[in-house]
């Protein structure tokens, strides 16, 4: 057999060498991706030495320093954060379907039936069939407006229980926002499941109590940043112990969605062919038997659905309106400009309906500058690009998860005068609305990914808001100046007060109206 000649080994060498330039060329197209500004990572955990406690004020710190768009890196996850109007309008409007989907965590995982909810499902058919059945059936404007007398029926219940409270305890404090998260789980839990299920009864399956502490762990467990997903070789070691935390959570959810799935599949399967539909949990059995779905929706889609409404139509309305009061509570001149609004356009002799609402526009104004200055969401919840993109000149990789810092918004100079006072005449007059349209102010978000129950939420908080303002002369407990008043937050998925909001009602109409 003949060696190889002079020449072969030149062609071999030839073609090892052009493997390594082209090996070169690709690595260093890979390398100049032009990437938005941002601080440069540490090996292995990024930035995650730049974010604190309350990570919407580190990044809000950071997008100062670095601009309107900004890349981070937690642990191996790129970040890219929009921090301005035209950064959140480029990611949830003009280039929305690229950035609908949701990134992968541990808190989709576990706590919402491996991703079968709305709000952590990735884009595709599953969450357009969602998102269509949310907007169609479950949020449909006759549907909200049909429940009305529910959230009447509540709204009388707080108030008449908030009278005898104060009628026997006179100057004893209360947690407001117990009393908040009571009727709007009530107002929910009859919409979605048809009865209180949470009413206090030896067949409770959960207390009352324990369900509000359980959706305040869902929110908080679904907002942290968990070791587990940005590093994740580490994910293993449960370093935080959110995991642990999350399968419990998820847990007690389950047992709770199961018994009340059994209970109305028994009411359907004992009324046969005369079954109507009551509640929501009704509408999305009667979807999931739909064989012309284009997605088959199973069990665990309708508890994980079910979940969704029930957290989301809970928590959001209690925090807004606790923070709302709170506010008003440091500035007694917009506390009374509120009260001789309502005893102009209702009077002293009946309550706040939802038909009012329109006609107190200070009240409306109260309300927008509560969520400018307190989202409930201060960065939404993530996005995830599907693919290679730019946006404002600059390289957004696929796979890079995607904030829209609206607390940063909110803040910003150069939309708002005075941004860090709470001043809701900046509304008056204005037409700014919520609904995702403006975005300036974006409490729900906007675009694909909008919270599809923002109507139903906007409503509760209204009518608590106005109620509680009309019906009650509010004041901090003791000695306590406003001055004092704590206005620190939580941060998770949503950024309820630090320490509760303890304060004394008064009533101040005619007594025949509390006896609803």
């Amino acid at each position: 057999m003949e060696s190889p000649t002079w020449g072969a080994y030149a062609l071999a060498s030839l073609a090892t060498l052009a493997l390594l330039l082209l090996s070169t060329h690709l690595r260093r197209r890979r390398r100049v991706l032009n990437l938005p500004p941002g601080p440069k990572p540490w090996p292995v955990i990024g930035n995650l030495n730049l974010i604190g406690a309350l990570p919407h004020r580190s990044i809000h710190e950071l997008s100062l320093k670095y601009g309107p768009i900004m890349q981070l890196r937690f642990g191996s996850s790129p970040i890219v954060v929009g921090s301005s109007v035209d950064m959140a309008k480029t990611f949830l409007k003009s280039m929305d379907v690229t950035f609908a989907s949701r990134p992968k965590t541990a808190a989709g995982k576990y706590t919402t039936y491996n991703y079968s909810d709305i709000t952590w499902s990735p884009y595709g058919p599953y969450w357009r069939q969602a998102r269509k059945m949310c907007l169609m059936e479950l949020f449909s404007t006759k549907r909200i407006e049909s429940y009305e007398y529910i959230r009447v029926e509540e709204m009388n219940s707080l108030l008449r229980v908030l009278y005898k409270s104060s009628s026997s305890n006179q100057n004893q404090p209360i947690s407001l926002k117990n009393h908040l998260s009571t009727v709007s789980l009530n107002v929910i839990s009859r919409m979605v499941l048809g009865k209180r299920y949470l009413d206090e009864s030896e067949n409770s399956v959960v207390a009352p109590e324990e369900f509000k502490k359980m959706i305040d762990e869902l929110f908080l467990l679904n907002g942290v940043l968990n070791i587990g997903d940005l590093i994740p070789w580490l994910d293993f070691l449960d370093l935080q112990g959110y995991v642990k935390r999350m399968k419990i959570v998820s847990k007690k959810f389950d047992r709770f969605l199961e018994h009340v799935l059994d209970e109305h599949n028994l009411t359907r399967k004992t009324e046969g062919k005369n079954f109507v539909a009551h509640d929501m949990v009704d509408v999305l059995l009667q979807l999931a038997d739909d064989p012309n779905l284009e997605v088959k929706l199973e069990r665990h889609g309708v508890k994980a659905f079910t979940q969704d409404l029930l957290a989301g139509g809970t928590e959001s309305s209690a925090v807004t309106v606790e923070w709302a009061i709170s506010e008003l509570l440091k500035k007694p001149e917009i506390f009374k400009k509120a009260t001789e609004e309502l005893d102009r356009v209702i009077g002293k002799d009946r309550w706040v309906q939802e038909k009012d609402i329109p006609n107190l526009p200070y009240i409306e104004a109260i309300i927008k500058e509560t969520m400018r200055m307190h989202p409930v969401a201060p960065m939404l919840v993530p996005r995830f690009s599907r693919e290679d993109s730019k946006v404002a000149g600059y390289d957004i990789p696929k796979g890079t998860q995607v904030l829209v810092n609206v607390w940063t918004i909110g803040r910003d100079p150069t939309l708002w005068v005075d941004p860090e006072e709470f001043c809701p005449e900046r509304f008056i007059g204005k037409d700014i609305d919520v609904k995702g349209h403006d975005f300036e102010l974006l409490p729900f978000g906007a675009g694909r990914r909008m919270c599809p129950g923002y109507g139903l939420g906007l409503k509760v908080i209204q009518s608590s808001l106005a109620n509680l303002l009309h019906g009650f002369t509010w004041k901090l407990p003791g000695d306590m100046k406003r001055e004092d008043l704590n206005m620190e937050e939580i941060f998770g998925l949503s950024t309820p007060k630090k320490i509760p909001l303890l304060v004394c009602a008064e009533p101040k109409l005619p007594r025949h109206l509390y006896a609803m």
